[in-house]
């Protein structure tokens, strides 16, 4: 069993190759740049030649949080590549293998997919983007017999928050936890049926100033 995961390298794409890994998959690491098109297609195409692919999970995400107009033109590209483009792209580069196999796309999304926060307009549209072209795309490969799931996830205690000035309190009641997300995913992999959409969340909603 073949999987993609992308942001592998840590927070919930590290958790979810880690416990893919320990339950027989074998985690394709890929090493193009996710807003490179042409390299990652390069290489997508190369993985293919050799294997059939399984799953396909698109994680890897970038987050901004300030007014609209204080945001560079540079890194709103940037944001929509990361968090929308790739999943879109690769998903349109597997999926003949995934086909093949009676795959599985799993998009994790957020939270903010489903509200309007403040000074989140450009993170929400991405991940909006995501979880609808997730849903949609679900109803087009039914009778093909790929499944597609879209996560939501609310808070979870990792790197993400590194360059923001807030970030999830430290009660644990208030954040998720990576290996809860990956659990998650593992989830809804054995499930027979599909999961199209899962939300997850912590029981409060704390949030502190760095």
């Amino acid at each position: 069993m073949q999987a993609i995961v992308t942001g592998y390298s840590s927070g919930i794409g590290k958790a979810i190759s880690e416990i893919l890994e320990e339950n027989s998959y074998k985690v394709i690491r890929l090493k193009s740049r996710l807003d490179d098109t042409k390299a990652l297609e390069k290489e997508v195409r190369e993985v293919l030649k050799k294997d059939d692919l399984n799953v396909l999970i698109n994680c890897a995400g970038l987050g901004v949080f300030k007014p609209h107009e204080e945001i560079s033109i540079d890194k709103i590209q940037e944001l929509i590549g990361v968090n929308l483009t790739a999943p879109i792209i690769l998903s349109n580069l597997c999926l003949r293998s995934l086909k093949k196999t009676k795959g599985h796309i799993i998009n994790i999304s957020s939270i903010e997919a489903l509200r309007h926060s403040k000074f989140s307009a450009l993170y929400t549209a991405t991940k909006a983007g995501l979880r609808n072209f997730s849903l949609a795309l679900f109803e087009e490969l039914r009778r093909a017999d790929v499944k597609v799931t879209n996560i939501n996830p609310d808070l979870t205690k990792t790197n993400f928050f590194d360059e923001f000035n807030f970030e999830p309190s430290d009660n644990k009641n208030a954040y998720l936890d990576p290996n809860d997300i990956a659990k998650a995913v593992l989830e809804v992999l054995q499930f027979s049926g599909v999961i199209s959409e899962l939300t997850i969340r912590p029981q409060r909603l704390e949030i502190k100033k760095k």
